[in-house]
């Protein structure tokens, strides 16, 4: 007897576009698999089933052309779970490592669904995981209503980055977001104007694509999330949405609040490895479909990591390069992101051996696509492997993470030997680093600290790291620190070391925000978050790495210190043609060097101290930077005031004092009458004069 199907034959299908795609009347399948002999498509009810609900096998002589397995599914849609399963030859020396019993996502599937038993070390093991494997979704992002919202393309020179982690700026008990709401694209939403109030223009999400949560030690987790499974899908943990495709528009739901406010949206995407890590590790998609396209190998077919994860994404093959371009393409069309990090984007410049390229495939790729055009595009410009590129990373659209500025600025303020003149070429957009390539100062992404490494309390509160929590005996992480603890080795409640650490904070926040380039800051700085001396807490998915909120009431001071500064880097004179922020003004002024001696700096091996005088081109307005890294009090000549616009100077910044004097609002500055500036050791002061109209 004929068998009779309760479903619809599926058609032949197309080889484009990639991914799953729902057309008229059903949903169009297409995925590279080059060396496979099989494919089967399943189709699947609930995401921890057992067993498929329908599966398909796709046959080469009608489903295959060329590389390309497709197929037409009739009388399906958005939310349809499926997966796929490869079949072919295990051969490790030739880089083929087909596992059939396998469940695989699609690398160009749009969601992701994780069974409440999701098990990594069943994707690891020989056998079936069929109930414990992550399953892709069938999704239409066609129906989305953006209101009219667009990315902002706001200058750099208007930018302030705040770097932060979408759960863990809303998970503590203190946030005051509701239980269900903590932890996720919708929380973030509700503490926006926090953000807006601080100041901030571009959030820098850490990884959102979606990752394992288990590629971490025993009894912990993945929370950076710097362990990519797709670079389609946004995290579906980080969703409080519990349909599948909920994570895709709670995620466009908070891009298009955060617009409103005028916050740009900043990716740090991971396109240099996925979690599926070394040949021990687990099989859930790329090596099934192809893993000698999508992974750099040895001629022997072993993984090659220059990651520090265990594998290296083969980005300038073809096949590689054009995901990373959809990818990229999908996040700005479809997602409305104002641009990307590329987390250690020097390997995007290696071949599939790990070779360095001259004029790599991917990087030009990216720089040239027209969809890509005004779209932030900012390099960490090193890689494990020891690559180091920063001041020669490719392109006229890429800025890059200046880890100069961050270690120079470290250095110096702790007063450390020998550091004056890195010190005063990062004040100037290191054109050191830089000026051979003739670029605007915003090609320098300013920061001291990141998610990798001290927090900036951390960093005044720690001479060594604490990392014992990671279970990896205190074996990971940097050593190299450059850090100081102010005379005793964490928490303390001496309120000498207290106030000299805050006011070291106050120190590296001004430098930061007030140096030419673009600043960055880390979630948490302004109200000095620590992570217990712990400077690698990407496994740490717990109160020591979330922004605990009872921080603002306690440390205010550093708050206000930082919203203050913030707002008169970003301002602009409303008398000015030109309307310069504070950023543009001191990169067209006219500068002069001093030491406590006016025009007398003192650029020894032994200094520890700088004064600078930057006179606006106009005329109306002059800044005058002193800069005390010294453990003893100095006394600085300042210029005569009779020569300057409203002849008088006016004291803005000075961070040995308590606030609210340690930075005064424009409006209320006060007046200096002495020819000497006193300032205490390890302090900054920044005295202002101008005509009385601007």
């Amino acid at each position: 007897m004929k068998k009779v199907s309760l479903h619809p034959e599926p058609h032949k299908g197309s080889t484009s576009p990639l991914g799953a795609t729902v057309c008229n009347g059903g949903v169009n399948f297409s995925v590279f698999a080059r060396d496979c002999s099989g494919i089967e498509l399943l189709l699947f009810d609930h995401a921890d089933d057992k067993t498929a609900s329908r599966i398909i096998t796709l046959d080469p002589r009608q489903n295959r052309t060329l590389y390309y397995w497709h197929t037409f599914v009739p009388d399906i849609g958005a939310g349809q779970l499926y997966g796929y399963r490869v079949s072919g030859l295990s051969d490790p020396q030739r880089g083929l490592r087909f596992a059939p019993d396998k469940i695989l996502i699609d690398p160009y599937g749009r969601a992701v669904v994780v069974p409440p038993g999701y098990d990594r070390a069943a994707a690891c093991l020989p056998g079936d995981n069929t109930a414990q494997a992550m399953k892709s979704v069938v999704a239409d992002p066609r129906g989305y209503d953006w209101e009219g919202d667009t990315p902002l393309k706001r200058s750099y020179s208007r930018t302030i980055i705040y770097e932060m982690h979408v759960a863990g700026f809303t998970k503590h008990p203190s946030s005051g977001v509701s239980a269900e709401k903590r932890g996720t694209y919708a929380g973030l939403i509700e503490k926006i104007p926090y953000l807006k109030d601080l100041g901030i223009t571009a959030v820098e999400l850490l990884p959102v694509f979606q990752f394992d949560p288990h590629d971490a030690p025993a009894g912990l987790c993945n929370y950076w999330g710097y362990s990519p499974v797709s670079f389609f899908a946004p995290h579906a943990a980080y969703s409080s949405r519990k349909d599948p495709l909920g994570p895709l528009n709670e995620f466009r739901d908070m891009v298009k609040a955060l617009h409103r406010a005028g916050i740009e949206v900043i990716l740090d995407v991971v396109y240099n490895h996925t979690s599926e890590g070394d040949h021990k590790g687990p099989t859930f998609c790329y090596r099934g479909f192809a893993n000698d396209v999508y992974y750099s190998m040895d001629s022997l077919g072993t993984h090659i990591d220059h990651s520090g994860c265990g594998n290296t994404f083969n980005a300038n093959h073809h096949i590689v390069r054009r995901l990373i371009i959809d990818s990229l393409n999908y996040w700005v069309r479809e997602m409305h992101v104002d641009g990307f990090r590329f987390d250690l984007a020097s390997i995007l410049s290696r071949d599939g051996q790990g070779h360095p390229l001259k004029n790599p495939p991917i990087i030009w790729d990216i720089e040239s696509d027209p969809a890509l055009a005004g779209i932030k595009l900012i390099a960490e410009a090193w890689d494990v492997g020891g690559l180091y590129q920063v001041g020669s990373f490719f392109g006229d659209s890429w800025k890059e993470w200046n880890g100069e500025f961050r270690d120079d600025v470290r250095s110096f303020l702790k007063s450390d030997n020998g550091g004056i003149y890195r010190f005063v070429a990062r004040l100037l957009a290191s054109p050191d680093i830089y000026g051979h390539q003739e670029r605007e100062p915003e090609q320098s992404i300013n920061f001291i600290t990141c998610h990798d490494g001290f927090t900036m309390n951390d960093l005044v509160s720690y001479n060594i790291k604490h990392n014992e929590a990671n279970n990896e005996k205190n074996r990971d992480g940097s050593d190299a620190n450059v850090s100081w603890n102010c005379g005793f080795e964490g928490a303390t409640d001496d309120p000498a070391i207290e106030e000299l650490r805050n006011r070291q904070v106050k120190n590296f926040l001004a430098v930061t925000l007030l140096a030419l380039g673009t600043p960055m800051i880390l979630m948490g700085d302004e109200v000095r978050r620590t992570q217990q001396g712990n400077n690698n807490a990407y496994c740490q998915d717990n109160e020591l790495s979330w922004f605990d909120w009872g921080l603002l009431a306690r440390h205010e001071d550093t708050h206000r210190f930082t919203r203050l500064l913030i707002a008169a880097r970003t301002a602009h004179g409303e008398n000015s043609a030109e309307e310069l922020t504070l950023n543009q003004l001191l990169g067209k002024a006219r500068l002069e060097w001093h030491g406590v001696h006016l025009h007398k700096p003192d650029v020894s091996f032994l200094s520890h101290s700088i004064a600078l005088t930057a006179w606006s081109a106009t005329g109306r307005v002059v800044f005058h930077y002193m800069i005390n890294a010294y453990w003893k009090p100095l006394r600085f000549q300042l210029p005569p005031p009779k020569k300057l616009p409203g002849g008088v100077w006016r004291r803005w910044i000075d961070t040995s004092l308590a606030s609210p004097e340690d930075i005064v609002p424009w409006d209320a500055l006060p007046t200096i009458t002495t020819k000497q500036y006193h300032l205490p050791g390890r302090s900054i002061g920044i005295v202002i004069a101008r005509r009385e109209d601007d």
